[in-house]
């Protein structure tokens, strides 16, 4: 007689012979669910074992890959949130089931552990910032522990512990080697609550990314940048090459990075006179005919001239005047010969200024001031007034730009206000049809590349990316111009004036100027006596012992720097760090990054889509090209989390709707509170809070442990050599059994695919209850055949339930005999045979409105599956009296049937 295995051969609980020859029809006493005893026990004997997390650093033929997963460390604040519940809880679920799919999971844990926040408990508390933050550290390491989240805590780093931030230091001077770091003076964005410097990431619509209602100012200071644009095209060609990322996130560097090609075309400056009249006014605001005996030549003999990059230089020949920012060197120099002007250009400074701390520059007045002087256009020897103009940036490409008001809405809005010149050089395209079926004037300003060139000499009838190409090779072949690239990403600012930071490893010797710090002499120690004020620049500044140095050069007095570097400095690279966290010689070694390295999953939020994400990709290819490593992207696939929402907004505790994981677990265990975080929405949605969903999760584990404990004892009677049973099996056995290997598939595909933990929690649900259902038919059976069947279904929904509620899946694996390392026992295989759906059921919308649910053969052709829709009741009523226009059919997923 034919018989089928009910259970994986790879599946081995422990036999327990003295249970083998016991009765099996006597189900065990009810016993109250009680998850405070159960956790706590558990958890002990976790930590009894500090090898259970433990990768196996070189890897081994026992596993059958390495995994690296990883949830982006968070900042010592003090408490867990529900926010981060959840996204330890993804990761944890993650990192469970590959160790049971015999993976060598790299699963963990540190601490951002500098910011600004120390500096204010320590202001507000008087509490020195590093014991705040190393209090906080231990206390949320116990939350994680009691959550029973699967790190390693050998590899656990904290990034204000000197161990690790003279590694920091170590690859800061390295980058300074190569001309990667660097001084300069420069406008920063300054928020007045954080009293420091903000990178332009950190500015989010004009506010503070920390304080949300902070409006950033603009300030001048000499300040440390790291050279990320010399890496701008590479981090841009690399989003390409991560599939495995989600299309928002990439297109959000794409943005950031924003590569412009077009070119650079150099304008002569006419010398000066004739800009005023006898009563001082400035006279000429229009195009002034072209020089005589111009040629493009010529504009290399210039005494004075002015580059501007344009991504249209198929349009110069409709540049009527020359646009420069307030700051533009040659404005500055042309105030200085005229104090009208100048108080004319402080205006417009401030307007600028204003409009860009509140991030307003879009919808900012187009205002502007005459400065009386020209330029020359090196393609017709037109004479262009030169105009100081409050929306020209000069960060943005040369801070100069040509003005053309027939095809650019900025410049025609300004154009129009000060009365200059609108030529139109590009054919506008009629708009067809208008209502009346007639064609359209295009309305100007007309911006499109769609057309030929007007007015524009001998590249009259060119089409707009024609003409682009040769302009700019006409330029270049005379001298003027050339193609260029740019990029909207600039250097990243690191200097903070406050002191909870890396400090900046360099001396200033009044003899030998710049000097690193010996590598010998790392780490530069943060002193601990610090009074701490956020007035007057960094508190390292006032502290004579920390800033008076001996030069290592010339043995002569030096100043130590007194910035520290920006906290995303540290994050950028501490996913390496894991790989080799107590390494004292070197950041980490090699070989381990190279086995670890790419991280195969990483789990963060969005908001650090061009913060973090950014940061971490450019410190990975500096490292790529120092030797380090060799993988040149630091994540192979990346998953960003829904946020947990409470009374309307992002939970978090500048917002005071936090809810503390210790208030779930004393009052539902923290399986009931980790699975809710998974169970209440699709991980990548936000989730809105609701403490009944907790409760509700807490009552369906109570009744799985009930159901557990019930048949334990008969569970523990089947042997490994009794997973099966005759065929034919009995009708609940087949019902049982296919929904239970449904079930494995669908779980194990969620796993494998997008991660719907949501739908996997309530898949097991449903096993559960149609097993409770079906406890009078399984009494109703002979007691062996009832052991092995409850054998063959109670052990996988106990491995299934692992990664969402570990502990209490260990203690029902240990109550049925199964091996005390749950952990690391096999994943449960589907039989494809028993996970076959005879029917499917497939929702039926009209005009996109859910109508009815129809049930059909699973292998039902689309025809089959349209005439079962269109019979049924529900679908007839809503159609009825109307045409049927089309019918949407996705196979097996949905159809609509759209009517009018």
């Amino acid at each position: 007689m034919r018989r089928r295995h009910l259970q994986s051969e790879t599946m081995t609980p422990l036999y327990d012979a003295k249970q083998a020859g016991a009765p099996a029809s006597s189900p065990a006493p009810e016993l109250r669910y009680d998850p405070a005893e159960i956790e706590a026990r558990w958890q002990e004997r976790w930590a009894s074992q500090p090898e259970l997390y433990r990768a196996d650093a070189g890897g081994g033929s026992q596993f059958a890959r390495k995994y690296y997963v990883l949830e982006m460390l968070p900042y010592p604040s003090g408490q867990l949130h529900m926010g981060h519940v959840r996204n330890y809880s993804i990761g944890d679920a993650l990192a469970r089931y590959m160790w049971m799919q015999g993976c060598n999971v790299l699963h963990p844990m540190g601490w951002d552990a500098f910011g600004l926040p120390a500096e204010n408990a320590a202001l507000k508390n008087n509490t020195p910032p590093r014991d705040w933050t190393l209090s906080n550290i231990a206390h949320m390491r116990r939350q994680m522990q009691r959550l029973g989240f699967s790190y390693d805590w050998q590899t656990e780093i904290t990034t204000c512990l000197p161990g690790y931030y003279r590694w920091t230091q170590w690859l800061f001077l390295r980058m300074l080697e190569r001309g990667l770091a660097y001084r300069k003076q420069s406008k920063v964005n300054w928020c007045p609550e954080c009293a420091t410097v903000l990178a332009n990431e950190q500015v989010i619509d004009g506010c503070c990314w920390r304080h949300e209602e902070t409006k950033v100012e603009q300030r001048d200071l000499e300040q440390w940048f790291l050279r990320t644009t010399r890496y701008a095209q590479e981090l841009l060609d690399g989003l390409d090459e991560l599939p495995g990322w989600p299309e928002k996130v990439r297109t959000m560097q794409r943005n950031w990075i924003g590569r412009s090609s077009g070119a650079q075309v150099t304008f002569a400056i006419e010398e000066p006179g004739g800009g005023r009249d006898e009563s001082g006014r400035l006279r000429g605001r229009s195009v002034l005919p072209a020089l005589d005996g111009f040629t493009p030549e010529s504009i290399q003999s210039a005494k004075s001239t002015v580059s501007v990059f344009t991504t249209r230089i198929d349009t110069i020949f409709g540049a009527t005047s020359l646009q420069l920012a307030p700051e533009h060197p040659l404005v500055q120099e042309f105030a200085r010969e005229d104090d009208r002007l100048g108080a004319e250009v402080l205006s417009l400074l401030k307007e600028q200024s204003k409009a860009t701390e509140a991030d307003a520059e879009a919808v900012l007045e187009k205002r502007g001031a005459f400065t009386g002087r020209y330029a020359i256009n090196p393609f017709n020897g037109e004479r262009l007034p030169i105009w100081v103009a409050n929306y020209v940036l000069l960060e943005y490409g040369t801070g100069a730009i040509m003005a053309v008001p027939a095809h650019d809405e900025r410049d025609y809005e300004f154009a129009q206000k000060n009365g200059l010149e609108i030529r139109i050089v590009v054919l506008p395209r009629r708009i067809e049809p208008s209502s009346d079926g007639e064609a359209q004037e295009s309305v100007l300003p007309y911006t499109q590349q769609d057309s030929l060139l007007i007015n524009s000499g001998d590249f009259n009838t060119m089409g707009c990316r024609e003409a682009q190409r040769k302009m700019a090779a006409f330029a270049q072949q005379h001298g003027f111009g050339k193609p260029v690239v740019t990029f909207r990403l600039k250097d990243w600012g690191i200097s903070r004036q406050r002191y909870w930071g890396t400090p900046i490893p360099v001396l200033y010797c009044e003899k030998d100027g710049l000097v690193p710090v010996p590598d010998d002499q790392l780490p530069v120690l943060l002193p601990e006596d610090v009074e701490i004020t956020q007035q007057g620049g960094s508190p390292l500044g006032k502290l004579p012992q920390f800033v008076n140095a001996v030069c290592p050069k010339c043995g002569g007095p030096a100043r130590r720097e007194t910035d520290t570097m920006d906290t995303f400095v540290d994050s950028s690279w501490y996913f390496y760090r894991y790989t080799d966290a107590r390494n004292g010689n070197a950041p980490f070694a090699p070989e381990k990054a190279a086995y670890w390295f790419p991280i195969d999953q990483y789990i963060g939020g969005v908001e650090h889509a061009i913060l973090h994400l950014i940061y971490s990709r450019f410190w990975t290819k500096v490292m790529r090209d120092i030797g380090l490593i060799s993988n040149g992207e630091p994540a192979e696939r990346l998953f960003t989390q829904g946020m947990v929402i409470k009374n309307g907004a992002k939970m978090s505790k500048s917002k005071g709707n936090v809810v503390s994981p210790d208030e779930m677990i004393a009052r539902y265990g923290a399986d009931a509170t980790r699975a809710y975080a998974l169970f209440a929405a699709p991980p990548d949605r936000d989730l809105d809070w609701q403490e009944d969903g907790v409760a509700g999760v807490s009552r369906f584990l109570s009744r799985v442990y009930r159901l557990g404990m019930r048949y334990a004892p008969q569970v523990r009677s089947v042997s490994p050599d009794e997973n099966s049973i005759a065929e034919p099996a009995s009708p609940v056995a087949q019902r049982l059994l296919r929904k239970l290997h449904r079930t494995l598939r669908k779980i194990t595909q969620d796993f494998a695919g997008r991660w719907h933990f949501n739908t996997s929690v309530a898949a097991i649900m449903e096993l559960v209850n149609e097993i409770i259902a079906a406890e009078p038919e399984l009494a109703a059976l002979p007691a062996r055949e009832s052991a092995v069947l409850l054998a063959a279904l109670l052990r996988p929904l106990v491995l299934l339930l692992a990664p969402f509620a570990p502990f209490l899946a260990a203690e029902l694996w240990d109550k049925m005999g199964g091996a005390d390392m749950l952990l690391r026992h096999p994943w449960p295989q589907f039989d494809e045979n028993l996970a076959h759906e005879d029917e499917i059921e497939v929702p039926v919308q009209v005009n996109g409105k859910l109508r009815a649910v129809v049930r059909v053969p699973a292998e039902a052709d689309n025809e089959a599956l349209q005439k079962a829709a269109l019979l049924e009741e529900r679908v007839q009523a809503s159609i009825v009296g109307k045409q049927i226009v089309k019918v949407v059919l996705v196979p097996a997923k949905f159809i609509n049937i759209v009517v009018k």
